[in-house]
């Protein structure tokens, strides 16, 4: 799903971005190139209906068309409402990345205040991180298509270990008509809490504390994820900026016809054969509409939507390991390298002797005594002592 070029850009190169020009996947090409390919097959039949078909009275009247159409095509202001929209589509996509709640903090957590190494110790933080990774999964499968292919029923969540059978039970035992319920884990991994609490292990009154704040994080973030989902931006928002682009290119169609003598300004001959700015002009508008369409629900399966089933694999995956399996494998302690050592010199390979280099100091720290003299004269550095300090010890 996403596109991933950092390595390309790594370090600015001569031609770095030309590069990301020939990549397909997630490109400008793959958005637009079949509504530039009706484009201009249909700009190509109006050229061939004027050239070969009209005579000689309705050219007339069509080169006053082509005309009119040039001169208030770029009436239309495309590029400040599309510039804005997609800067306010882009600025909410990443909102929404960063409203996906991640559970490694309630997992730490969990793991250094919920005591015990048994088998119901266990159990108990395997089921709080269980928990709290079924409400995301179940605000997950209401607002991604990905993740609905994935549990398309409740019985699938079942069979895949995120519920148990009873667990699921109460679960729809909860009337769900008027609003989601996915938040009912919530409620289990709060209760679960209580009983942690209740039979001490859970000891310690102030983890419980920060448990629950960044379960609340947590918690939250689920119901952020929803409400992005629920409040879409204005639909006449959209339509506006739909309709501006439609617009100007139907008028383009006719308004960039090359038409037969100096009637029309700014046309070449090369315009009789292919509309090269036309072109230029749909890469950059229908791409910029084409990037808004892509970003505005980051949900779905397009190139750039998130990778909602991978990090379900993950959340899951680190959840266990961090409150179980990992707990009793920890290395034993030990001196570091540099344990006895005051001035330490660490070491680069060949490949990256290059940048180590001397930190900055500050701007008189790095001047010689002799340029600071230049500034600040040795005379005037004299530092003058109250009457009654003279007599210090220490003066």
């Amino acid at each position: 799903m996403t596109v991933s070029y950092q390595y390309e850009v790594a370090s600015s190169t001569s031609g770095g971005f030309t590069r990301l020009l020939f990549m397909w996947r997630g490109s400008l090409y793959k958005l637009i190139y079949r509504e530039l390919l009706l484009f201009l097959v249909v700009f190509g039949i109006i050229s061939v209906i004027y050239r070969h078909i009209l005579i000689t009275p309705h050219k007339r009247a069509f080169e006053r068309i082509v005309i009119y159409c040039d001169t208030f095509v770029s009436l239309i202001p495309l590029s400040f409402v599309l510039g804005f929209y997609v800067a306010y589509v882009a600025g909410r996509w990443w909102q929404q990345y960063m409203a996906i709640p991640w559970p490694d903090k309630v997992m730490h957590l969990v793991a250094l205040y919920v005591t015990g190494n048994d088998e119901y110790g266990r159990m108990l933080r395997r089921s709080l991180m269980r928990y709290l990774n079924l409400s995301l999964i179940l605000v997950l499968r209401s607002i991604s298509s990905a993740v609905k292919r994935r549990f398309p029923t409740l019985d699938h969540v079942v069979d895949s270990g995120f519920m148990t059978a009873l667990e699921l039970e109460l679960f729809q035992s909860v009337p769900s008509l008027e609003f989601n319920t996915y938040w009912i884990p919530c409620t289990w991994f709060i209760n679960l809490l209580k009983e942690s609490r209740r039979t001490h292990r859970l000891p310690d009154p102030q983890g419980l504390k920060i448990i629950m704040e960044e379960f609340n994080e947590f918690r939250s973030k689920c119901g952020l994820l929803w409400s992005y989902d629920w409040v879409s931006i204005p639909l006449v928002y959209t339509q506006v900026v739909t309709l501006a682009t439609y617009s100007f290119f139907v008028v383009a169609l006719v308004g960039r016809q090359y038409i037969e003598g100096t009637k029309k300004p700014f046309q070449m001959a090369l315009d009789a054969y292919l509309p090269i700015f036309t072109i230029l002009q749909f890469f950059l508008y229908m791409g910029l509409l084409k990037v808004a369409e892509q970003l505005i629900n980051p949900f779905g399966d397009d190139d750039e939507d998130f990778e909602l089933n991978w990090l379900i694999d993950r959340h899951t995956k680190v959840s266990y390991l961090g409150v179980d399996t990992l707990m009793n494998r920890c290395p034993p302690l030990v001196k570091d390298f540099y344990f006895d050592s005051e001035n330490i010199v660490l070491p680069y390979t060949e490949a990256a002797a290059a940048y180590k280099r001397k930190t900055y100091r500050g701007k008189f720290l790095k001047k010689s005594r002799q340029c600071f003299y230049r500034i600040l004269p040795k005379k005037k550095m004299k530092l003058p002592i109250p009457r009654h300090l003279k007599h210090h010890p220490l003066v």
